[in-house]
């Protein structure tokens, strides 16, 4: 009986899209950079079928990686690959930014690399390690769609332009600041569940938890879908809208999903408990 109630038991991590243990609240509001110095990216939307077509596209290097990073997200890498060590001289040599694209290892061919929504990394901390590789700090700046491939050898250039969510609509009023609270207050209810779910007993301290912290409605949903980890799919879906309030909306549902099953595992427990 032991045995079974712990394979039921699933820790935090295993959660689905949220992963409880990682998140922890913003001390400082995270920046929507609009702008990098640099890489003066074009305005597009993913919903645009003239965006390829919008002048003053960019260069820049390509890192496929089964990972989704998001604008004020930290990705910490290790380069060790022969032509991402090249890319990395360049970058050294230029403005250390390049391109983070999710590339999904389940997939083969050029299925691998379908996605056309990235996000710009910039490197913040570097460290050349004694056999050649890099370790290196990046932080998500801003989100690009590829117009198209330069070249792939010896690692992915593509044209780029920028992405950005529409502008809000009048009409809607408040409803984003609606919204973002809302998904703060599911994002606090995951918290005292895994916390149950752990057997600690912190529903105090959870309620002065701010995980917005002064952002506005977009950093602040590209900060909750940087914690969806274990679900790169659903995060990229997340990634390439371009309006702030179906963002919002997907991330509630996805809390809500989180919430069901932990509430589901609690109860499995309490059977199991009481059981003779």
């Amino acid at each position: 009986m032991a045995l079974l109630s712990q394979s039921l038991l699933l820790r935090p991590r295993s959660l689905p899209f949220f992963p409880v243990k990682r998140l922890t609240p913003l001390v400082q509001p995270l920046v929507h950079t609009t702008h990098t110095k640099g890489h003066d990216l074009s305005i597009c939307h993913a919903s645009s079928e003239a965006s390829h077509s919008i002048p003053d596209l960019v260069e820049l290097p390509i890192y496929p990686l089964p990972v989704v990073l998001f604008p004020g997200a930290v990705l910490p890498l290790q380069l060790w690959e022969f032509r991402y060590r090249i890319m990395m001289h360049t970058l050294l040599q230029t403005d250390l930014k390049f391109g983070v694209l999710f590339s999904n290892p389940m997939l083969s061919g050029t299925e691998h690399y379908s996605h056309q929504v990235g996000c710009v990394a910039e490197v913040v901390k570097h460290q050349r390690l004694v056999d050649g590789r890099f370790s290196i700090i990046c932080k998500g700046l801003e989100r690009f769609c590829i117009a198209c491939i330069q070249r792939t050898k010896p690692y992915m250039v593509a044209t780029v332009t920028r992405l950005e969510d529409r502008p809000p609509d009048p009409a809607q009023g408040d409803n984003l600041e609606k919204l973002a609270s809302e998904v703060e207050g599911y994002m606090k209810n995951v918290i005292r569940l895994a916390n149950r779910l752990e057997g600690k007993n912190q529903d105090n301290q959870n309620d002065d938890i701010e995980f917005r912290s002064g952002q506005l409605p977009t950093p602040f949903s590209f900060f909750v879908a940087s914690n969806f980890e274990g679900a790169p799919s659903e995060q990229q879906e997340l990634l390439e809208m371009d309006d702030t309030a179906a963002r919002l909306e997907r991330e509630i549902d996805m809390l809500k999903i989180t919430i069901n099953y932990i509430i589901a595992v609690l109860a499995v427990k309490d059977v199991f408990s009481s059981s003779p």
